[in-house]
């Protein structure tokens, strides 16, 4: 040992005492560590097979097998059809009509619900605390209404008879459901008056859990509202506005009890058919289960993708997930 070098420490016996940091870990780590997490996962995984797995495979399987009416009452065999319900509905120009009235339709939905619900989460912020409590019990009431009950009212108050709403506005007997774009613009406001209060009240939370140190900094550097909420809080906010939006495009995208209930099943002549009411008709009306099953695969893989990429595009960008 050098002469420089200090001696080590020991106690009155003349011994060396023990390492306060204890043992360092080496080596790669326990399997049991790495196993504990999928133990703690594992009713939750068993729940969401038989919830969700099996649904799906039935679902997937139908769509590759001839099964109409006269299968399920056993009047002649079920046979496989492969890909060919796949290529009989992408061969069907009806599909696609209906696949890009799906789309913008779902695309207005997810729009009008961002918009509504972070604008009144802001104006919450901004209000005192009667206000905020009525505003919070008036959304969490239409959040709450069902989704028949509240088309049912919706066409009642756009009845061109006795619809309140025509009366005030001085439009006669005009019928919302009647045109086609009137029709998708009445069910709009209604999916919207039933989704943005998820939104309201997340993107609220959201704001709230903001420190004010930091809004405070913004507002002192002379930024407006609009600057602060684009460059401070909804950067701040994306993680959280990430779940809403992917969220409300499947929801919105697999509309169905509100275009059912208020165009009828889909509209005159089928104007106002989404890939959910187009699916029903082909399953139940026309008893095609085979060609409803694959319109079904179709709208899981759109809806998957949907949520791949923009769960990719964040992690390109370094967000966290």
């Amino acid at each position: 040992m050098s002469a420089l070098a200090p001696a080590p420490r020991t106690d009155v016996s003349g011994r060396r005492p023990a390492s306060r940091e204890g043992p360092r870990p080496t080596g790669p780590p326990l399997r049991r560590d790495r196993l504990t997490p999928w133990l703690y996962l594992a009713p939750a995984l068993v729940v969401l097979a038989g919830l969700l797995a099996y649904p799906v495979y039935q679902l997937g399987l139908i769509s590759l097998l001839e099964y109409t009416q006269a299968q399920v009452s056993g009047g002649e065999p079920t046979s496989f059809q492969g890909l060919g319900n796949y290529a009989e509905l992408f061969a069907d120009a009806q599909f696609w009509h209906v696949l890009l009235a799906t789309v913008l339709f779902a695309a207005a939905c997810v729009l009008g619900t961002l918009a509504a619900g972070c604008a009144l989460a802001v104006l919450l912020t901004r209000v005192r605390a009667v206000p905020r409590l009525l505003v919070m019990l008036a959304a969490l009431g239409a959040w709450a209404t069902p989704a028949v009950t509240g088309s049912t009212v919706w066409v009642f108050l756009f009845d061109a008879d006795f619809g309140p709403v025509n009366r005030v506005l001085g439009l006669g007997d005009f019928s919302w459901t009647y045109g086609r774009m009137s029709a998708f613009a009445l069910v709009f406001l209604e999916v919207v008056w039933c989704s943005f209060p998820l939104v309201m009240v997340t993107v609220y939370a959201g704001i709230r859990a903001i420190p004010e140190e930091v809004l405070e900094a913004a507002a002192l550097d002379g930024a407006s509202q609009w600057r602060t909420w684009r460059s401070v809080t909804t950067p701040m906010l994306r993680p959280i506005l990430l779940v809403v939006t992917i969220q409300s495009v499947i929801w919105d995208f697999k509309v169905f009890t509100q275009i059912y209930v208020m165009t009828g099943g889909g509209g005159i002549a089928g104007q106002n058919l989404v890939l959910n009411v187009y699916a029903y008709q082909k399953a139940f009306a026309s008893s095609q289960y085979s060609l409803g099953s694959a319109i079904g695969v179709v709208m899981l893989l759109l809806l998957l993708g949907v949520t791949l990429v923009h769960l990719r595009v964040l992690r390109r960008r370094g967000e966290e997930l």
